[in-house]
């Protein structure tokens, strides 16, 4: 599998919500780093933002690469997996892509204090809420039948079993 397939997906989809587009909506509107508040509170945004923002980048990373180890395909829906990833983070909750994505979107927006930002992560969030349930799932259900069902019955959409789900 050639290296290319997941640089243009991570561009195309984790690159275009978490750096193409907070980008050109702080070309826009500006940003405060630090909220303009106080500096002991403004050093805490600051040191939240860049641990959330690593968090996410840890997970995507993760993701990645089991998609193209384990599941032998990418991130795109153009270009998916092959086989069912359940190993890493996909054995404590179903969507750790996603998650890390948010990571990283609500990292940048406490980093930069941004509000807007704020908003795009919310967006991004509620698009995912109503996507992942009526288009990715029932997907995911035709492609990977039974193995699939018992996989979402142990396994949450976001929130992460506390212990990691056994095969």
């Amino acid at each position: 599998m050639s290296a290319w397939r997941h640089v243009r997906a991570v561009l195309l989809l984790p690159g275009g919500v978490t750096v193409i587009v907070p980008t050109l909506i702080l070309w826009r509107t500006g940003m405060d780093v630090g909220w303009g508040l106080p500096d002991g509170f403004a050093l805490l945004s600051v040191l939240l933002g860049v641990a959330l923002i690593g968090i996410g980048l840890g997970l995507v990373v993760w993701t990645v690469r089991l998609f193209a180890t384990v599941g032998q395909g990418t991130l795109a829906p153009w270009d998916s997996t092959s086989r069912l990833v359940v190993r890493g983070p996909y054995r404590h909750v179903r969507n750790p892509m996603i998650s890390g994505v948010a990571c990283v979107l609500a990292g940048e927006a406490a980093l930069l204090g941004s509000v807007p930002l704020l908003l795009w992560f919310a967006s991004v969030v509620a698009v995912n809420a109503f996507y992942l349930p009526l288009v990715e799932e029932p997907g995911l259900r035709r492609r990977f039948s039974e193995e699939y069902d018992v996989y979402r019955a142990n396994v949450r959409r976001w929130v992460p079993r506390l212990r990691a789900w056994d095969l």
